[in-house]
């Protein structure tokens, strides 16, 4: 019988990780949970440990561990807790896990990740702030410790499956003209401007295809999301910002798309269910079962394709213009939008304030080469003054 393999979920206690779990216990006899993580939700990490039994469980919040420690260590559980930052960087990086699936949820993520890499894990990156954040740092990691990168965006995964087994340089000697990102458009893609005005928390909470956290629904209702899923793509894919197309295709059937210099357009189809792409690349190179359902071509009955509205959903135009200034600035918008969603679901601003806070801290940053993980942190503190200067002002 092969070796199980051993997986590290980084933030289990949230819709990826559920998904991770669902589908590692489809295959009780290749995958083992070896730890899992959340920030401080001891309650539903502890019903999770019951159930699959992690040799660890890692919890940023000291008083949340303890909690946890305790109620472990009365059922007679032998799995150990750990807790913080380095406890993340440990169980990513352990000689004993094979893959680390990154899905923590924002700046967090970046510092485990990076350790995985360095480690030469096989990576199932969830966490958009990694490439978003410190996209040349955490792709030189990822080739000096050997480690494989497998995306796990329904998009960028979408884009892997349908790229050539191999791709080394430009996009262009591959024979690809360019990346074609689709987007669902979110909740108020008919919404006029006086609408978006008025939009409330549970509007933009109310995705129309996807069920996911609150920030990453804020994020697709604004396209953020896929604002950042296009600087995601220009690291993942060595592709230019001029090679990545957003379309808008409200049916979430089309993942993405790639086309080729020959004319040929290669898309990736399915269900919109985060199983699909976590079993990619959980048994990639080989496909396993998901659980997802056949997709049924019939009862969708048609796709349809539309150009983003910028001007209504300036998220986006802000994000390929973090891109195209390089540096540290995708690290700022990540950071500002960071601050300006919490605020947004705080109910302390608008929902067309969101825009407005990020490029007010874009402009008044200064944009600098990146050039160690010490300065992406300096940077994001730094946005995150800004942006609590405008919240102080609005």
């Amino acid at each position: 019988m092969p070796k199980l393999q051993q997986i590290t979920i980084l933030g289990a206690t949230g819709t990826i990780g559920a998904s991770t779990l669902n589908v590692i216990s489809q295959h009780p006899n290749r995958f083992a949970t070896y730890a899992l993580t959340a920030n401080n939700n001891d309650a539903a990490l502890y019903k999770l440990c019951i159930e699959y039994k992690p040799v660890y469980a890692v919890l940023l919040d000291e008083a949340a561990a303890e909690r946890l420690r305790l109620q472990l260590k009365a059922v007679g559980s032998s799995t150990e807790v750990m807790c913080g930052m380095s406890a993340l960087e440990y169980v990513s990086s352990h000689p004993e896990v094979d893959a680390v699936m990154a899905a923590i949820v924002g700046a967090a993520g970046l510092i485990p990740a990076i350790a995985a890499a360095k480690a030469g894990k096989r990576i199932l990156l969830a966490n958009k702030e990694t490439l978003v954040m410190a996209g040349n740092l955490f792709m030189q990691a990822v080739k000096q410790g050997g480690a494989t990168l497998l995306p796990i965006d329904s998009e960028h995964n979408a884009i892997f499956q349908v790229m050539p087994a191999r791709v080394d340089g430009s996009l262009i000697d591959s024979g690809i003209k360019k990346i074609l990102l689709t987007a669902s458009g979110g909740p108020f893609r008919k919404f006029s401007q006086s609408e978006l005005e008025e939009v409330s928390l549970e509007q933009a909470l109310n995705h129309p295809n996807w069920v996911m956290g609150p920030k990453i629904t804020i994020d697709s209702a604004t396209l953020m999301n896929k604002g950042l899923e296009v600087i995601e793509a220009r690291w993942l894919f060595n592709a230019k910002p001029s090679e990545i197309e957003v379309v808008v295709h409200p049916q979430s059937v089309i993942h993405s798309m790639v086309e080729y210099v020959d004319g040929s357009v290669l898309a990736q189809l399915g269900n919109p269910d985060m199983r699909t792409p976590i079993a990619y690349a959980l048994g990639y190179p080989e496909r396993l079962q998901s659980g997802v359902g056949s997709l049924d071509l019939f009862k969708i009955g048609q796709l349809d394709f539309e150009a983003p509205d910028t001007n209504k959903f300036p998220c986006l135009r802000l994000a390929y213009e973090a891109l195209k200034l390089g540096g540290n600035a995708a690290a700022i918008l990540n950071a500002a939008n960071e601050i300006a969603v919490e605020a947004f679901i705080q109910k302390t601003i608008k929902f067309t304030d969101i825009p407005r806070l990020i490029e007010f801290v874009l402009n008044k940053s200064i944009i600098k080469e990146v050039s160690d993980l010490n300065m992406l942190i300096d940077t994001d503190a730094a946005a995150r003054d800004s942006a609590r200067e405008w919240l102080s002002r609005a």
